[in-house]
């Protein structure tokens, strides 16, 4: 089968979970004999074209510039559809488009009437979500975009249960045109050992210490916040404890003037955007992964951190309780509630058997979400489509 992969995000350009689905996704599709082309955005430093681990990836150049995020995302929209146009001249017509997330659905639908193609798009998330119900005039372009591809795919994929139970009236859809298929992580990167001491003396951490790390982009749905507000109780308990703030973004700036407000500046390390392999041993390296976060479709961070052989903390919401059952593999706080932040945190310090067993618990767990098994499902769906939908 000939698949046509669209995303704005593919490493290097990691910018939230995406990036890694697709590259998890692709290479798993492609490891079973599908011919995989990935679309996507260049970025500094990579080539314009390279097959990798089976796949091919384009990476597309945008030679206009524009004044705002949204203009710029209709302008790669186009770039893309000029450069599926080549792929397609000089490959073959594709048996399937897929599109990742509103950034894409431009070029999916046009390139799904170009070539008489049949399109499936999966939802990320919705603009809905992240900006809580916004009328900005941007939220309503990006719903309507998010809808206009929902209605033109023959099938809509979530990435959890949660999700579907929002797409689906959200968009109005019929519940049997959207299916959900999990995301997924490569377990075998996990595999490896770490020097756990040398990875902490990089960062000045302790031995000694109790080091709590979370990871995501520094947006308001992480919760972030929430937990710096929380931690300098966890420090009246556990004052040999330090916080590992791993990922980049917005609030960046915001989150450290108010660890420098509540006292604990030097208790908090901020890492900013590190790169996958340091990523690793910064997670393999911590006793306790918190993610506090308020909104969360999924939660592939849970994962990553459960994988690691770490303990997870996690807001007790949609999307992460698909992951994380309580007090078996992972813990669960109220997103919104500071004090049992710090609570639920200072309990998993203060007992070692605790965080062994539901470590040990997790990485059981993660099994269950490996591409293999995800690509097998997502190859169904596209079998599905290309049996529905015939083009005259």
């Amino acid at each position: 089968m000939r698949i046509f992969m669209l995303s704005w995000e593919f490493p290097p350009r990691i910018i939230g979970g995406i990036s890694r689905h697709v590259e998890g996704l692709s290479q798993a599709l492609a490891k079973v004999g599908n011919e995989v082309h990935v679309i996507t955005l260049d970025f500094p430093n990579t080539a314009p074209y390279e097959y990798l681990d089976g796949y091919h990836i384009h990476r597309v150049p945008v030679e206009v510039p524009s004044p705002t995020f949204h203009t710029w995302v209709l302008l790669f929209n186009n770039a893309f559809e000029r450069k599926i146009g080549d792929i397609s001249r000089k490959f073959g017509k594709p048996d399937i488009i897929h599109s990742h997330d509103w950034l894409t659905v431009p070029a999916g639908i046009a390139s799904k009437h170009l070539l008489r193609t049949p399109m499936v798009m999966t939802f990320h998330s919705t603009e809905r979500m992240r900006s809580s119900g916004s009328t900005a005039p941007e939220s309503v372009m990006v719903h309507s975009l998010e809808w206009w591809g929902a209605f033109e795919s023959t099938y809509v994929i979530t990435v959890s249960k949660f999700m579907k139970s929002h797409v689906v009236p959200t968009f109005n859809l019929p519940s049997n045109k959207v299916r959900t298929i999990y995301n997924a992580i490569d377990l075998s990167k996990f595999d490896q050992s770490i020097d756990k001491g040398d990875v902490r003396k990089r960062w000045g951490v302790g031995v000694d210490e109790k080091l709590v790390t979370t990871v995501g982009r520094l947006t308001w749905q992480k919760g972030f916040d929430n937990l710096i507000k929380a931690f300098p109780t966890v420090l009246k308990e556990k004052p040999n404890s330090r916080l590992m703030i791993i990922g980049d973004g917005y609030m960046r700036l915001e989150l450290e003037n108010l660890t420098h407000t509540l006292g604990i500046r030097d208790k908090v390390i901020f890492t900013g955007f590190v790169n996958d392999t340091e990523l690793l041993a910064n997670m393999k390296a911590a006793d306790l992964m918190v993610i506090p976060s308020r909104f969360e479709p999924f939660g592939m961070v849970a994962l990553e951190g459960m994988a690691s052989g770490v303990p997870v903390v996690v807001s007790g919401i949609e999307g992460l309780s698909e992951i994380v059952e309580q007090g078996v593999d992972g813990l669960y706080v109220n997103q919104n509630d500071v004090n049992d932040i710090s609570q639920v945190v200072i309990k998993a310090l203060s007992d070692d058997s605790l965080r062994e067993r539901l470590a040990s618990n997790a990485k059981e767990r993660v099994k269950q979400f490996s591409w293999d098994a995800i690509s097998r499902k997502t190859l169904t769906t596209y079998q599905g489509v290309i049996e529905d939908v015939k083009f005259e």
